[in-house]
C-alpha cells in the first residue's frame, strides 16, 4: 500500500482514539514532517482530519468523491479483486479501459472506477446513463480458469455479490432478475455486463462491468427511465456513502470469486436462487434468432437458466432479454 492508503487505513482503524504522528512515522518509516505533509495533501483533497496533542490525528469525514487510496484503505489488504484500483473523473467506458489492460497482460483483480462515463453501456448494446458523482460505475479484470461455456457462472457470482454488498451497506433487500439485473420490484437499481476474450477451450480474460445507481433523486432520473429504474436513494429515502458501498461490494465480489475458484459454485447458485425474482415465473426470453416462453425453474451447474416450455421441454438459456409473461403458470 502507498503512504496515503496506509495513513487513511490507520486513521480509520484508530477511530475516535486517534493516532499520533510519531506512530504513523514509525509505521511508514518516514519523518513526522513527511506525515504532516501527507496529511496536508489529504486535507486539500477534502478529508476532514483533526489534529490534537492528546489524540493525534483523527479522520472526521471524507469527501463525496471516489479516491483510489481511500478505497484501498477501506478495502484492506489481502484481496485479489481490488489489489489495485484506479479512478478516472470521466472516461468513455470503464469496460473499454479494462479491456485494453487485459490485452496488455495486466494481472487479474485490477478495478477501474469512473465518476462519469460518456459512453457507458449495458447488455444488448443499450446505453447506461452514468451521471457524475451519483453512482458507482466500475469494471474488474478477471482471468478465471473456466471453459467459455461456464462463463455464465461469473454473472451469477457477480449478481449475488452486488446484491449482498447493497444489503450489507444499506439494509435494503434487493432481488436478482435473471440474468444480470439487481432490482427492487420491477425497477432496476444495478446492472452487470460481462465481456469475454476467449478461445474455443478456455477464457483468456473477462471484463466485468458493474453500474449501481446510488444517489440519484427521482427528478434526476431521465423521464423515460422512471418507471423501470430506481436508485438506492429513492428506495432508502436517504443518500449513501459511495466509497463505503464500493469497498463493501468489492469485498463481496472478492469473497464470491474466491468461492468460485475453490469449486463452490453450487453454494453461490443456491443463494442466487433464493434471491432471484424470476424463478417460478412465466417468462418470455427473446434471443437473437428465437423466442422461448415458459416457466423459469432453476439454474444448472454452469449457471444457465432452466425454462420449462408449454410442451414440457426443458430449455437451457445462457442469454437473452427476459420479461414476465401474463398467463397460466406452466
Amino acid at each position: 500500500m502507498n503512504p496515503d492508503t496506509r495513513i487513511l487505513a490507520a486513521m480509520r482503524a484508530a477511530g475516535e482514539t486517534g493516532i499520533s504522528g510519531a506512530a504513523l512515522a514509525k509505521d511508514l518509516g518516514v519523518s513526522r514532517a513527511a506525515i504532516w505533509s501527507r496529511i496536508e495533501d489529504l486535507r486539500k483533497a477534502g478529508y476532514d482530519i483533526e489534529a490534537s496533542p492528546h489524540h493525534g490525528y483523527q479522520l472526521r469525514s471524507s469527501p463525496d468523491r471516489l479516491h483510489a487510496d481511500d478505497l484501498l484503505a477501506r478495502l484492506g489488504p489481502g484481496k485479489l479483486i481490488g489489489r489495485d484500483i484506479q479512478v478516472f473523473q470521466v472516461t468513455a467506458s470503464t469496460n473499454d479501459v479494462v479491456e485494453k489492460m487485459a490485452r496488455d497482460s495486466v494481472r487479474e483483480g485490477i478495478v477501474v472506477f469512473a465518476e462519469s462515463q460518456t459512453r457507458g453501456r449495458g447488455r444488448l448494446g443499450r446505453q447506461w446513463i452514468s451521471p457524475s458523482g451519483k453512482g458507482l460505475w466500475f469494471s474488474v479484470l478477471l482471468r478465471p480458469q473456466l471453459p467459455p461455456a461456464a462463463a455464465t457462472q461469473l454473472t451469477v457470482v457477480s449478481a449475488v455479490a452486488v446484491a449482498r454488498g447493497i444489503e450489507r451497506h444499506t439494509g435494503l433487500k434487493p432481488e436478482i432478475k435473471w440474468p444480470n439485473d439487481i432490482v427492487f420490484g420491477t425497477r432496476k437499481v444495478a446492472g452487470i455486463l460481462l465481456e469475454l476474450g476467449a478461445e474455443l477451450d478456455h477464457i483468456r480474460h473477462v471484463v466485468l462491468g458493474i453500474g449501481i445507481d446510488v444517489n440519484l433523486s427521482a427528478d434526476e432520473m431521465p423521464e423515460e427511465l422512471r418507471t423501470i429504474a430506481t436508485s438506492l436513494r429513492i428506495e432508502g429515502g436517504r443518500t449513501f456513502d459511495r466509497s463505503d458501498l464500493a469497498a463493501t461490494v468489492l469485498a463481496e465480489l472478492d469473497a464470491a470469486y474466491g468461492r468460485l475458484r475453490r469449486g463452490d459454485f453450487h453454494e453461490i447458485s443456491d443463494e442466487w436462487m433464493r434471491r432471484c425474482s424470476t424463478l417460478g415465473q412465466r417468462v418470455t426470453i427473446r434471443m437473437a434468432d428465437r423466442v422461448v416462453i415458459g416457466r423459469a425453474e432453476s439454474l444448472n451447474e454452469d449457471g444457465a437458466l432452466l425454462v420449462r416450455t408449454e410442451h414440457g421441454r426443458l430449455e437451457h438459456i445462457i442469454g437473452g432479454d427476459v420479461s414476465l409473461t401474463k398467463g397460466p403458470t406452466l
